[in-house]
């Protein structure tokens, strides 16, 4: 476990896949209608009998994955460092429509000593091809959020796994295709939430786990991070990684859907202390956001000086601060905001509340047993007492790989060890369809003067017998760490 918090909160900053340049596949993300946000209530009342409960499943074994990954930009490009660093993995295949980015990544793996990779790039359908391929056991995806259900659903028609970056489904109905197909293929769907995957939440997931914070009762997740500069900034051509969102795609869905448009890395961790989908369900939610006072005014003031910036002259942007409070059937409450677009620190939240104890990580790393916050030996004796065996094994060898301090590749590395064993994931397709759905629902309430809105059970009931993922490693964890130093330092270069 870190205790340089400093230097942690810096590499943080960038943490998830909405935060850097993101996929090199272009998109255009559709405008939300009043017609449109008017069938969301008809997809969460939608019927849904389960086919095959997807928790909990164990695939059969795969001692040697084979990976095609599509989008290379930052994160893209991260995943390929990082897969290389883990044993029985092969990076068969890489896609995306700039050749730049396949060739700096196919770069990497020749300089690390591993065999070349099929290339696709070109054309915005590319992917196709790369998934049809018959020797990968697992599609690798950070492209654009419009790309991620159908590559996702694609990817499992096709005999594939998918492991998909955040968030996987931007609508209800992309989160039901995404249930029904994984079902009916049996195919693993997970979302890449990385912040599962942190130190401090692992820490505090152990220790909800074992009971010392009592019943847990309330939990609040958030993203807040100014992203402003990236927003607006223009791309430029033929190079891999510039600090911009290709095609200009995370200003589209800024510009064209108001609430809280990326909820999952401050929810996921909290819905993993509370067991959702596992013990316990989102009943409803209620959702509001202030209006927006800075991404308008920024665009007036860049499309009096280039016109590139023209096409967002009528748009009405989203809000800058977006609460959305959730209910769930046990009776606990569950907070999130969303602030991408406001000068401040870098926040996730994470506050975790029990009836006898309660953490928080940001600003700072706290945690209290009773009625005072842990100092000093009493703080190091909770780390040394709970951290889960999962960082005992690889959390050292994660920092030095990196990937926001280190949980990308404790994420990484994970998914690996439970494809090699036949292990059931950490977190499934109803995971990931329920955290994505958290935004269009929030579209619409914050649409309808926050009133509140039914949660889809994606889980057709089996919410009340499933049971939480192990983080301490009870099964599996025997799949290696490689070392490759003389890459590292190349590989920097073309990731942010």
């Amino acid at each position: 476990m870190t205790t340089n918090r400093r230097n942690f909160l810096k590499t943080a900053t960038f943490a998830g896949a909405g935060a850097m340049a993101g996929g090199l596949i272009s998109s255009c993300a559709p405008k939300q209608t009043e017609s449109n946000l008017a069938t969301i209530l008809e997809s969460v009342k939608r019927p849904h009998t389960q086919k095959f409960n997807m928790s909990g499943y164990a695939a059969p074994a795969i001692p040697v994955v084979r990976i095609g990954i599509i989008g290379l930009g930052d994160r893209g490009s991260g995943a390929v460092e990082r897969l290389s660093y883990i044993e029985g993995v092969e990076i068969k295949a890489l896609c995306d429509k700039r050749e730049v980015a396949v060739k700096e990544s196919q770069k990497y793996l020749n300089k690390i000593g591993r065999p070349a990779a099929q290339e696709f790039y070109g054309s915005e359908d590319g992917w196709k091809k790369l998934v049809e391929l018959p020797d990968l056991d697992l599609i690798y995806t950070c492209t654009p959020w419009v790309l991620h259900t159908p590559i996702s659903v694609y990817s499992m028609e096709h005999g594939k796994h998918i492991a998909c970056e955040v968030p996987i489904a931007r609508t209800i109905d992309e989160s039901w295709q995404l249930v029904e197909t994984s079902e009916r293929t049996k195919k693993h769907c997970m979302m890449l939430e990385n912040c599962c995957y942190d130190f401090f939440e692992l820490l505090t997931l152990n220790m909800a786990r074992q009971g010392m914070f009592g019943d847990i009762i309330h939990g609040e997740g958030a993203y807040i991070h100014n992203l402003m500069g990236y927003n607006f900034k223009k791309p430029l051509n033929d190079q891999q990684s510039d600090g911009a969102y290709t095609d200009m795609w995370r200003l589209k869905e800024n510009a064209t859907r108001n609430g809280n448009l990326y909820p999952t890395h401050g929810l996921g961790p909290i819905c993993q202390v509370q067991n959702i989908n596992r013990g316990d369900k989102m009943e409803y939610l209620s959702s509001m956001s202030t209006i927006d006072y800075t991404m308008g005014p920024r665009e007036k003031d860049l499309v009096a000086n280039d016109s590139f910036y023209a096409e967002w002259k009528d748009s009405k942007f989203r809000g800058n601060m977006n609460t959305t409070m959730v209910k769930t059937s046990l009776g606990k409450t569950i907070m999130v905001q969303h602030d991408v677009s406001s000068t401040q620190p870098y926040s996730r939240i994470h506050l975790v509340k029990g009836t006898q104890g309660m953490a928080r990580k940001y600003p700072e790393e706290l945690i209290a047993l009773g009625e005072s916050w842990a100092t000093g030996d009493e703080m190091k004796t909770i780390l040394e007492k709970f951290t889960p065996e999962i960082v005992k094994r690889v959390g050292e060898q994660a920092k030095k790989v990196g990937g926001h301090g280190g949980m990308d590749f404790i994420m990484d590395w994970r998914l690996m060890d439970c494809l090699r064993n036949g292990l059931p994931l950490d977190q499934d397709v109803y995971d990931g369809a329920l955290w994505s759905s958290i935004a269009p629902l929030s579209e619409w309430s914050v649409a309808n003067r926050s009133q509140s809105i039914d949660v889809p059970d994606f889980t057709g009931g089996s919410w009340k017998t499933n049971v939480p993922h192990g983080i301490n490693l009870e099964t599996g964890g025997t799949t290696k760490v490689l070392e490759i130093p003389e890459a590292k330092e190349e590989m920097q270069l073309n990731v942010k």
